[in-house]
């Protein structure tokens, strides 16, 4: 699933594409995956308004158009977000929707597993998108500060991993960041949020931000599906220390990355640089 560093990329590579185009046709594929309004009061608040900005929200794509409607995509699994030129040759076998923009380009979304959602919503709507409501402060933002997580993990029994995927405690993380932060901080994944000392945390706090600044750098995470607004692969995979690297080296000690599973999730980790606890 893409995670911060991945929508943050597509944020980026489609706005100097679509901010400020007008929508002048859509196309819905699929309605099912339209999830408000129903699909014709969808085409009626989109169509024929223009694109003002793009903006993110945790793992939420959202571009606010100029009648005060925010056109939200979330992506989950396999879903994508890729503009294509005037005159180009469309090459995807499972597009869901398609927004013609004045110029003869288009933003295609496509999907193969169809669990992305997608929503077109007034302002004082959006807190009816319940990820969006509860969204938790985001790395790399004023609110997620070292004091923020140290209060937030104060007394927590859940394992640290799934205290970071709760997108109520720190929003936009996923499973390969998670692993990885998690990794740079030397924490084991299986320890409980609130057993972490207060230096342990701070060092957490800052592994956290590396690893996003790192993804969005390297312009996101691909192993299959994720593409960004150009329709190209992210390298950060080239760079992950734990994640999918089950069974080789660590590149820190050398001992077998080993894999296990925190709350139902797969879970990549050190055993020797992410000792079961602090001794």
């Amino acid at each position: 699933m893409p995670e911060m560093p991945e929508i943050e990329t597509i944020r980026r590579s489609l706005d100097k594409h679509i901010q400020g185009r007008e929508i002048t046709q859509v196309e819905i594929l699929l309605p099912r995956q339209i999830k408000w309004p129903e699909p014709d009061g969808f085409v009626a608040r989109v169509l024929h308004t223009r694109i003002s900005r793009l903006e993110r929200i945790g793992k939420y794509l959202l571009l606010q158009l100029d009648n005060g409607v925010a056109l939200v995509f979330h992506l989950r699994m396999t879903g994508q977000l890729v503009y294509n030129a005037p005159g180009a040759v469309e090459t995807g076998t499972h597009n869901r929707l398609v927004l013609f923009l004045e110029d003869g380009a288009k933003l295609v979304f496509s999907d193969t597993r169809t669990f992305g959602t997608i929503y077109a919503m007034y302002q004082e709507e959006l807190p009816n998108i319940r990820g969006i409501a509860e969204m938790g402060p985001e790395p790399l933002s004023s609110a997620f500060t070292e004091e923020y997580l140290v209060q937030a993990a104060a007394d927590k029994k859940t394992r640290i991993k799934s205290f970071l995927l709760d997108q109520s405690k720190v929003g936009g993380l996923g499973n390969i960041y998670v692993d990885e932060a998690l990794f740079l901080a030397g924490v084991h994944p299986m320890r409980q949020a609130g057993s972490l000392k207060t230096e342990e945390l701070i060092r957490l706090h800052g592994a956290v931000n590396k690893v996003i600044a790192d993804g969005i750098a390297d312009g996101g995470t691909t192993f299959r599906d994720y593409r960004d607004g150009d329709g190209n692969r992210g390298s950060h995979q080239e760079h992950l220390y734990v994640y999918g690297r089950d069974g080789e080296p660590c590149r820190s000690c050398g001992a077998l990355i080993e894999k296990t599973k925190v709350g139902g999730r797969g879970t990549r980790y050190c055993p020797v640089c992410q000792p079961p606890a602090v001794q």
